[in-house]
């Protein structure tokens, strides 16, 4: 693969950074996302880093580093109908001390490139900053909700609710881990599945996320777990803290709630019916929802709850070919796409791509032929998990189409019936 060159001054250099150098990378993260944490204090978490995916970029005469990313080995990010490996960009960040060098456009090829050699055809990430990565040929594939409920606030019935068990428990890592991840991974694996809903594949990951050191609490109680079961069999769970606060001594707590997962509606609805009615709260804080959660249709007023739509999941096309191949379409397709790729010459270009709905057998190649869409690879990896509007995008100027004829067989084929979006930020 042939990046367009980002190359760092001579005074820097790109380096493989092991995890002796954990407090280095500590330091870094301070100055580039400000807390009110010591490194000693972040150093009692543990890492969620893959130590052979972690780079650094060093400056001549200066101690530590100016420069970091890394990345998650997701193996099976779900894509609409299929999973890949794609490479999960974490951590990127640079010091105040070093920017306007080309720091960051470099680091975004060396990950570019690490990616493409081992075979991942597709980059994600969660931004910090939305106005960033765009540039770098990343799209927003996906978007999460967050809510601000008031206690109370009314569910439409779903029969069988009345059926599932909930147990209240005390967060514990040992205990509550395997049950977490195999619910979470179940709840994205229904066909047709959750484009989008990445899982904590790596050990190191799970405990991170998991970790429920002081420093996370934000003033709040430590994690509390419901657990859902039908016939004693586990269906749901939903973590979460309160926090209890008493202004003019009437109590006045909140509720934040980390994740959600529920496998049926029965489920969905007797955990959130308890989440909504605890003693001594009047607000429940919920972040993070796809907009495929079933909190959205149980709701009978979503106005009450501030709805307040956000970025999620971006996505990067590395190899072009690979990663549409790799996806399944919603109906027939037969079209010729005009891809524009400043960063990756390979692609660029034109490519028909004919796919039956639904199937696997899925042609990607050059050609010729007039376009039916022309978009750039930022527009096209927006759309790439099923989520995002052509219609939008063509009324925005992001794409192009030959006849509206056209742009509906485009919409069509790569949108998907499960809106995607990852449940964490990664």
């Amino acid at each position: 693969m042939k990046l367009t060159p980002a190359a760092l001054p001579d005074t820097l250099r790109h380096v493989d950074v092991p995890e002796d150098r954990l407090d280095d990378i500590l330091d870094l993260d301070l100055w580039a996302f400000p807390a009110s944490h010591t490194v000693g204090e972040l150093r009692e978490r543990p890492s969620p880093l893959s130590w052979d995916r972690v780079r650094g970029v060093e400056a001549e005469g200066v101690d530590g580093l100016v420069g970091m990313h890394a990345s998650y080995p997701f193996a099976r990010f779900p894509v609409p109908g299929a999973t890949l490996a794609v490479a999960g960009l974490t951590w990127v960040g640079v010091h105040p001390g070093h920017r306007r060098q080309g720091i960051l456009r470099a680091m975004v090829n060396d990950h570019l490139a690490a990616a493409a050699g081992r075979g991942e055809t597709v980059s994600a990430l969660t931004a910090s900053e939305p106005a960033i990565y765009g540039r770098f040929g990343y799209g927003m594939a996906s978007q999460v909700v967050s809510l601000s409920l008031p206690r109370g606030a009314t569910l439409h019935p779903v029969p069988g609710s009345d059926r599932v068990k909930i147990g209240f428990e005390a967060f514990d890592l040992e205990r509550h881990r395997d049950l977490v991840a195999e619910l979470h991974a179940a709840a994205g694996g229904s066909q047709p599945n959750r484009p989008g809903w990445v899982t904590r594949e790596t050990p190191e990951l799970a405990r991170g996320f998991l970790d429920d050191h002081p420093i996370v609490r934000g003033g709040s109680e430590p994690r509390r777990m419901l657990v859902a079961r039908v016939a004693g069999r586990p269906t749901g769970y939903a973590m979460f803290r309160r926090r209890l606060d008493w202004p003019d001594g009437t109590a006045a707590g909140t509720v934040h709630v980390r994740e959600t997962v529920a496998l049926d509606p029965p489920t969905a609805h007797a955990l959130w019916s308890r989440l909504l009615d605890l003693d001594l709260t009047t607000s429940i804080e919920v972040g993070q929802l796809t907009l495929a959660d079933p909190l959205l249709g149980l709701l009978v007023d979503l106005r009450a709850a501030k709805p307040r739509l956000s970025d999620n999941v971006w996505i990067r096309i590395i190899d072009l070919p690979g990663a549409l191949a790799g996806r399944r379409y919603a109906s027939d397709l037969d079209l010729v796409l005009e891809v524009g790729d400043d960063l990756i010459a390979e692609n660029a270009g034109r490519w028909r791509v004919r796919a039956a709905a639904f199937a696997g057998d899925v042609s990607v190649t050059r050609t010729d032929d007039a376009a039916d869409i022309r978009l750039d690879v930022a527009t096209l990896g927006a759309l790439y998990l099923g989520g995002g509007s052509a219609a939008s995008l063509a009324g925005a100027g992001a794409l192009t189409a030959s006849s509206p004829a056209a742009l509906a067989r485009f919409a069509t084929a790569f949108g998907w019936p499960v809106p995607p979006g990852s449940s964490w930020v990664f």
